[in-house]
């Protein structure tokens, strides 16, 4: 203060940035200087007379900002996948800059995402892609940054039953060769179950088909040893004339539909 009340003239000098405001309260700007050592000098005078009476500086140092950080992203992918079941895949965030708010943007390779988008979890629908891999990646919004992570799984591919031999009313020899050979392959495949389906003729006695049914199954699990938890014996109704059709069913695989 001048010591007659005359007012005071300020006069801001920086060395860089602005200053923004007038007298003795003003505001320093540095916005875009680049890092460095700053210096702004003050002259106080008399307005009037423009008498100097004091000057002052001040320094302050402007340092770089710490460059942003991604989080630690983990995806979790589903490790058994049903076939025509829809999927799930979830992420973990950790770490990051704490002042930002993430956003979940999924992208997925294959499927359609059903629900979550935008959170840290999705559902996908996965029909029509057996036997193909989805591949779900996850950007992170809002660091400024290219924050990613993948995650993928495998549909299963689609197991189907198959028909192995078919036979009609052959006689008792013959019967064994088929079904010796229908053991062989049970053998080779001890994870797939074996159906046997005994069609009735119009012209068959009443009974004829579940004697051929129980003969085949017993010959099947006494004479060559297949467990008979692996064998499903079934009465397919009535045909033109007898029928046997021997199925071959691995895990995972539909049974076969009886068609009269």
């Amino acid at each position: 203060t001048d010591p007659t009340g005359a007012p005071l003239k300020y006069k801001w000098v920086p060395t860089g940035g602005r200053i923004e405001g007038d007298g003795p309260n003003t505001t320093w700007d540095l916005t875009g200087v680049e890092p460095g050592a700053y210096t702004v000098q003050v002259e106080v005078s008399r307005g009037a007379e423009l008498d100097c009476m004091a000057f002052t500086t001040t320094t302050i140092r402007v340092t770089e900002c710490p460059p942003p950080i991604c989080p630690s992203i983990s995806i979790y992918c589903p490790g058994a996948v049903t076939l025509g079941q829809p999927v799930t895949f979830s992420a973990k965030i950790t770490g990051g800059d704490a002042g930002v708010t993430p956003v979940y943007n999924w992208k997925i390779s294959a499927g359609t995402i059903t629900g979550g988008q935008g959170t840290s979890s999705i559902t996908v629908d996965t029909t029509g892609l057996a036997g193909q891999p989805i591949t779900a990646t996850l950007a992170m919004g809002g660091y400024n940054l290219d924050c990613t992570a993948t995650c993928t799984t495998q549909i299963p591919v689609r197991v189907e039953n198959r028909k192995f031999d078919e036979y009609g009313n052959i006689n008792r020899d013959d019967e064994k060769a088929r079904l010796d050979n229908f053991a062989i392959q049970l053998q080779q495949e001890p994870d797939a179950q074996g159906y046997i389906i005994v069609y009735a003729g119009r012209r068959s006695r009443p009974g004829d088909a579940k004697k051929r049914l129980d003969r085949a199954r017993d010959y099947l699990v006494s004479m060559r040893g297949i467990d008979a938890r692996r064998i499903v014996a079934l009465d397919g109704g009535t045909r033109e004339d007898l029928t046997v059709e021997l199925w071959l069913v691995p895990t995972g695989a539909p049974a076969p539909t009886p068609r009269p």
